[in-house]
């Protein structure tokens, strides 16, 4: 029977033979010996351009920004334009920037029906005198001028405050007599309600409020204050045309009212302070 053996003894007696040739002649290289694949230059930088190039040989391109991310780290801020129409033609005391919240303290007063029906009267009075009043927004007495605070003061502020105005108790306060104001710069003139009882409670109220006002150097209170609730205003100064006779006439509509002499009555439970969109509220004892 043949049988076919596997060629290993040839094999090895090639192996030996080329041993043989490299130590006569080290230069010869063992042709049986697994070849080394040697890099070029032009390899390598095959190799890096490959890494760059897209699947159909074209580079890759950075994908563009949503707007919306472009947004959010915009370098520069919008220009804020006052447009005074948009709030009844009122000019601003100071000009608006960002991260500076206006801000006063107030004692807040909830109107009655009957307050509300003796107002319109008292529209419709001073514009029979040529001055077309607005009714105002809310009601309240000022406790300080408006000011301005730095977004970073609001909670040091209004912790100082708590801390003054901790001992305050509760008290009672009216008001019944018309007088006309002004603002500072003489754009807005205002109808209001002048207080007679609890003055020196608000006083007291105010010199609390100032020493808050002082810790962060912003303008105290005025020093003979006419405490008073605002009823109405008009921009520019109406305070000739609402005095005198106009004024006279108002103040009989006040005294002939059908229940009696009307006179606003406060109950002072609690002061607020409203900085920018926020409203802090301090209850007194």
């Amino acid at each position: 029977m043949l049988v076919n053996y596997s060629s290993s003894s040839s094999d090895e007696e090639n192996e030996v033979v080329n041993r043989k040739r490299q130590k006569l002649n080290p230069d010869v290289k063992d042709a049986s010996a697994p070849r080394k694949r040697e890099f070029t230059t032009h390899d390598s930088e095959s190799r890096v351009t490959t890494g760059a190039v897209g699947h159909q040989g074209d580079p890759r391109k950075v994908l563009p920004l949503p707007a919306r991310v472009l947004e959010m780290f915009g370098d520069s801020e919008e220009e804020h334009v006052d447009d005074c129409s948009q709030h009844g033609g009122r000019l601003r005391a100071f000009e608006h920037e960002r991260g500076n919240w206006a801000t006063y303290i107030y004692l807040p007063y909830e109107p009655e029906d009957v307050f509300l029906e003796l107002l319109d009267e008292l529209l419709s009075g001073a514009a029979g005198h040529g001055v077309a009043l607005v009714r105002a927004d809310e009601f309240h007495i000022s406790l300080s001028k408006t000011v301005v605070l730095h977004h970073h003061w609001i909670q040091p502020f209004v912790r100082s405050l708590r801390t003054g105005l901790a001992p305050c108790r509760r008290f009672v306060c009216s008001a019944d007599k018309l007088k006309v104001y002004s603002n500072h710069e003489k754009t807005r003139t205002f109808l209001g309600m002048e207080v007679y009882a609890g003055h020196s409670q608000l006083l007291e109220v105010m010199r609390r409020i100032n020493e808050t006002m002082e810790e962060f150097s912003l303008c105290t209170f005025y020093k003979n204050p006419s405490f008073h609730v605002s009823l109405a205003w008009c921009v520019g100064d109406f305070t000739a045309k609402l005095q005198d006779a106009c004024l006279s006439e108002l103040q009989r509509l006040v005294d002939s009212h059908e229940a009696g002499p009307f006179q606003i009555r406060l109950n002072c439970r609690e002061l607020r302070c409203k900085t920018g969109n926020k409203v802090f509220l301090f209850p007194l004892q």
